[in-house]
């Protein structure tokens, strides 16, 4: 087995996804986030000494550690900003555990949270190499950018359209057992997502996440502090990561996607294969990513991920739970804190806490997170017990 970062996850909180939220400020649902976490692992504020942050808060367009720990009330030894898009919540975790290791601090909190205003279209800025290769040919936004990879993957191995619409036939009937969720009692069927408006080809609107409003935190603290934590810990196994580009213009081959390093390396770490997975959390802002991850955990051949979706269940008690919570496809994606959901779902199922929704003696859960158009990926193997 390989080294890895050792620590474990000690409490959460999640804030319900919320179409629209009016009169709130990220800062003010980070804070709302913090507290139910602090409250979930039996913790004040004094007990935290790290901090890791997105770098998206709208009231400052810098030093966000700074504005977060002075909104909190916090005085941190080690803090950052994490900007790996939706992989940052992933990405958070295993970097808790490394300053942990390294003797910066003992107990970090993770925080994300996103506002979402009507009327209040974000745009970005105009810089970097995307406005020069892509842009001016069409490629604006990751609608078009993520069609482009999913017409990429059609063209190599000949999946079909019915192959992706049963990934988000999954998450919404998951979603349904999930009373937090945004889609929660609101089922689609298959051809209700075949016949769904046609937005960037291949790309139909039930596949592709719906903004929305929330936040979520996670604390991480020591090996040994979790022995005594007020719940059972997650510890974490394993972790993966890898970039391999921005621009979709500039991706590698279909067989050489970041996934295909970052998912086996925590695999690996764990010293467990993609058998031995109780849980899939799996980042899905678009089911085209999650046919990806599929094909990068060992459970099915590249190319293969639709004869797994035809011929297995995906439900809590099916062969492969998958996004049980039902992902951000039927969960919510709250931007950034979206990806955090994953992990919340993780502990949950780990603890035995997913009521309606609970895994059978759920030992072992794959987390993965992804940025930009399938370029920033991590992955993190979480289980019940110590090493």
């Amino acid at each position: 087995m390989v080294k890895r970062p050792k620590g474990a996850i000690i409490g959460i909180g999640e804030l319900p996804p919320v179409r629209y939220s009016e009169g709130k400020t990220t800062l003010s649902l980070i804070a709302e986030s913090v507290q139910l976490a602090l409250a979930d692992a039996g913790l004040n504020k004094e007990d935290i000494d790290g901090l890791l942050v997105g770098p998206q808060v709208g009231e400052t367009p810098q030093h966000v550690p700074a504005t977060v720990s002075e909104y909190l009330g916090i005085a941190p030894t080690m803090s950052n900003t994490v900007d790996l898009g939706g992989a940052t919540g992933a990405g958070m975790v295993w970097r808790a555990a490394a300053a942990i290791e390294a003797g910066m601090c003992e107990t970090v909190i993770c925080v994300l949270a996103n506002k979402n205003e009507k009327g209040n279209i974000p745009r970005s800025p105009n810089r970097n190499p995307i406005r020069e290769f892509d842009v001016p040919f069409g490629a604006s936004g990751a609608n078009t950018s993520y069609a482009l990879l999913k017409r990429l993957h059609m063209e190599s191995y000949g999946s079909k359209q019915e192959d992706f619409a049963r990934i988000a036939y999954w998450a919404r009937k998951n979603a349904c057992n999930n009373p937090k969720a945004i889609f929660y009692d609101k089922p689609v069927e298959l051809e209700d997502i075949l016949q769904s408006p046609l937005i960037a080809d291949p790309l139909r609107l039930l596949e592709i996440v719906m903004p929305c409003a929330g936040g979520a935190a996670v604390i991480v603290t020591t090996e040994e502090k979790a022995g005594q934590a007020k719940k059972k810990p997650v510890y974490i196994k394993g972790a993966g990561e890898k970039i391999t580009h921005r621009a979709v213009s500039q991706a590698p081959a279909v067989d050489q996607h970041p996934f295909a390093f970052s998912i086996p390396h925590a695999l690996k770490q764990a010293g467990i294969t993609g058998q031995d997975l109780d849980l899939l959390s799996l980042y899905d802002c678009y089911t085209s990513v999650v046919a990806v991850q599929l094909e990068s955990i060992g459970i099915c051949q590249p190319g293969q991920f639709g004869s797994l979706m035809r011929e297995h269940t995906f439900g809590h008690d099916g062969d492969y739970p998958l996004n049980t919570h039902g992902g951000q496809l039927g969960f919510g994606q709250a931007d950034l804190a979206g990806g955090m959901s994953h992990i919340v779902e993780a502990v949950t199922q780990l603890r035995g806490e997913a009521e309606g929704r609970q895994i059978p003696e759920a030992k072992h859960a794959l987390v993965t997170g992804n940025g930009a158009t399938l370029s920033e990926t991590t992955a993190l193997v979480l289980g019940g017990e110590p090493s």
